[in-house]
């Protein structure tokens, strides 16, 4: 689980989820984005009643909402979440799928790493599978290491 990306998603959604079903949370679609806004209830809906059923954890997210730039305050709900998902496979699996949810597919395969030396137009590419991920169609002028001091 990528707890990093998850905290990511639920930060700036945590005022608003909170206050799911009141009408201060009506406009969070408009202010965060209705795609992240859906993904993030969905996640909350899974996540709310363990973060409700834990002290710490129901402190730690209110706590966050109070001062959401401090990251003393997000390290502590980041860890809580943790925590949660630990102790519950099956919840930290369901909040896997929502996330990988309108994600791109991952490729399988191996990393080509080709370094070509030469002199005139050269190819340089970096892919995973037939994607190219990164490449250089020509090079000009001299390219060089480091110097041995001469």
């Amino acid at each position: 689980m990528d707890i990093v990306g998850l905290m990511g998603l639920l930060s700036p959604c945590l005022p608003f989820l909170l206050k799911l079903g009141e009408k201060s949370a009506e406009g969070a679609a408009n202010k965060i984005g209705e795609d992240t806004w859906n993904k993030a209830k969905k996640i909350w809906e899974k996540l709310q009643p363990q973060v409700e059923a834990k002290e710490d954890a129901k402190i730690a997210a209110q706590q966050l909402v109070a001062k959401p730039e401090s990251k003393a305050r997000k390290a502590v709900f980041q860890e809580e979440l943790e925590t949660l998902l630990q102790e519950n496979p099956s919840l930290a699996e369901a909040i896997a799928q929502i996330l990988e949810e309108g994600s791109p597919k991952k490729e399988s395969g191996s990393i080509i790493n080709q370094k070509i030396q030469g002199k005139g137009h050269q190819t340089i590419g970096y892919g995973k599978g037939n994607q190219i991920i990164s490449s250089v169609d020509s090079v000009s002028g001299g390219i060089s290491g480091p110097t041995s001091g001469k």
